[in-house]
């Protein structure tokens, strides 16, 4: 008779420390989330100056997008994610004296977003290599759900922590370079999965010819929906309704709560065919009722609105990031996945276009006329997926 506990599977615990290395790296992206309220007070900046160092994020991350995912196909993916996730750490605490500086606050979420583009589309890929290929499904959502409860958690973490604890601009990234070293070191049991080291172009995307079509057709439009919608339920909305008398912990609640549901919808979301339709409808939904309370400036709004936001780009991560993984071939997976989330952070820029749009033409018609993007975006998806055989 046996005694004593069972060991886990190793490949398991492999998959589960790659896991886990994700999350405490994407934990780092959003504490800086609700500190916006805490900068625009110790530095005077406007809702648009807000926006802009929030989407400036995406334009570091899309920069290492064009090429983290081909180089990690060319020279392995343990190559690139440790280094990088070094200096997601050495980010977090250029951000502790960037509270007194605009040009740190800038350059800290420009680094920030380069880190996230290699992290992300690198490991990913290695979790789907880690898996096999009679996983990918689960290897995807894997990847979804720890990136977006590292999203979640985040905000509100730093909301409460600087709203009720010492120090609000130091305290969040502290406790986030915390958790990162502990998730660097679980990278320590994770083996490289690239073992052939082939000389290729650094820039491209690795699309075969017969997945040009849906990588253009759904996988680019499904994308956009990932960050767009959390985006705008964490910066834009509590800009916009809440007052100045409501705490960052206000603030954290609601990027939380959308980044939660992003969580919950991306473990769910498992069906390619409904699920970027279905995202693009709920955050559509969500985007809407935002509108409504921005119109009616009712806080209790925003919380609902904030839900359906985050599960629209929880669905649509799933729904990608699986269709992505059916597509690839294995020498150019990086690449590919890469390119998918090069367009999903492409929707990091909705809150500064938003902002933009509200200064020349006034918040509510702005934002109500942008509604159709999301709507019109869900009945495209919805046509294309139905013309399609299930496979």
């Amino acid at each position: 008779m046996r005694t004593g506990t069972p060991r886990r599977d190793p490949a398991r615990r492999q998959l589960d420390a790659l896991t886990f290395a994700l999350f405490s790296v994407a934990l780092g992206t959003n504490v800086p989330t609700p500190l916006l309220l805490v900068y625009q007070e110790t530095l005077g900046l406007s809702a648009s100056d807000l926006t802009a160092v929030f989407g400036c994020y995406a334009v570091g991350l899309i920069l290492a997008l064009s090429v983290s995912g081909a180089a990690s196909d060319r020279f392995g993916r343990r190559a690139l994610v440790l280094p990088f996730g070094v200096v997601a750490g050495l980010v977090s605490l250029l951000f502790i004296p960037a509270a007194e500086s605009l040009p740190l606050l800038y350059t800290g979420r420009l680094l920030q977003g380069a880190v996230s583009g290699v992290v992300f589309s690198v490991a990913n890929a290695w979790l789907q290599e880690l898996a096999g290929p009679d996983r990918q499904q689960a290897a995807a959502t894997r990847g979804a759900v720890s990136t977006s409860l590292g999203f979640a958690i985040a905000p509100a973490m730093s909301g409460v922590l600087a709203q009720y604890g010492p120090a609000p601009t130091t305290l969040p990234y502290l406790v986030h370079v915390g958790v990162l070293v502990a998730g660097l070191a679980a990278l320590l049991v994770v083996p490289e999965t690239v073992h052939e080291r082939r000389p290729a172009r650094l820039m491209h995307l690795g699309l075969p010819a017969d997945a040009r079509r849906p990588f253009r057709a759904l996988l680019a439009p499904t994308a956009l929906g990932v960050f767009a919608f959390p985006s705008v339920a964490a910066t834009l909305l509590p800009l916009l309704v809440v007052p100045d008398g409501v705490g960052v912990a206000y603030a954290g609640l609601l990027g939380g709560l959308a980044l939660g549901a992003s969580a919950v919808a991306a473990r769910l979301g498992r069906s390619v065919r409904s699920g970027a339709p279905l995202g693009m409808a709920l955050g559509a939904a969500g985007y809407g009722l935002g509108v409504v309370a921005v119109v009616l400036e009712s806080q209790a709004l925003l919380l609902p609105a904030a839900a359906l936001l985050g599960a629209g780009g929880g669905f649509c991560l799933t729904a990608g990031l699986t269709l992505t993984a059916r597509l690839a071939p294995p020498a150019t997976r990086g690449a590919m996945n890469s390119a998918f989330y090069a367009f999903a952070y492409i929707g990091f820029g909705t809150p500064l276009l938003l902002a933009w749009l509200g200064e020349r033409f006034g918040a509510v018609p702005a934002l109500t006329g942008f509604l159709v993007v999301p709507v019109g975006l869900a009945g495209w998806l919805w046509s294309e997926l139905r013309r399609r055989p299930a496979g």
